[in-house]
């Protein structure tokens, strides 16, 4: 019902900058909370930035606040995740997620299970 495709990824230094777009498709009309999450080889998928949709209220993880911010575009369908002051410890695959059942009031951003439709993922490696 609704399609996520990320873009944007890529190879940057630390302390460089990168901008990550999800692109949304079908019925997006029904998305009430679009999220980024992330995953490392060998560690859980982490919640790092969400944002309503129609309200554009935002919230971000402790470990990107000051540094990462969501926004979107909504002639384009398209959320953003500008990230700025990269650390080697943000390299992961960047998940898009959309919340299309209001999940994200009673289970929080946090919660993988929050989400009922997933991108297939871009690759952030942050080199130092």
């Amino acid at each position: 019902q609704v399609q996520l495709v990320e873009s944007g990824g890529g190879l940057v230094q630390a302390g460089g900058s990168l901008r990550l777009s999800c692109a949304a498709s079908g019925r997006t009309f029904n998305m009430y909370a679009l999220a980024w999450f992330r995953q490392a080889p060998g560690k859980e998928r982490e919640f790092v930035a969400g944002i309503i949709w129609a309200a554009g209220s935002t919230n971000y993880a402790e470990s990107v606040k000051g540094r990462f911010t969501i926004s979107k575009d909504n002639a384009k369908n398209t959320v953003y995740l500008q990230m700025n002051s990269l650390k080697p410890e943000d390299t992961a695959v960047y998940y898009c997620a959309a919340d299309s059942r209001w999940t994200v009031l009673s289970s929080g951003w946090n919660a993988v299970s929050s989400y009922d439709y997933w991108g297939q993922g871009t690759q952030v490696t942050v080199s130092s």
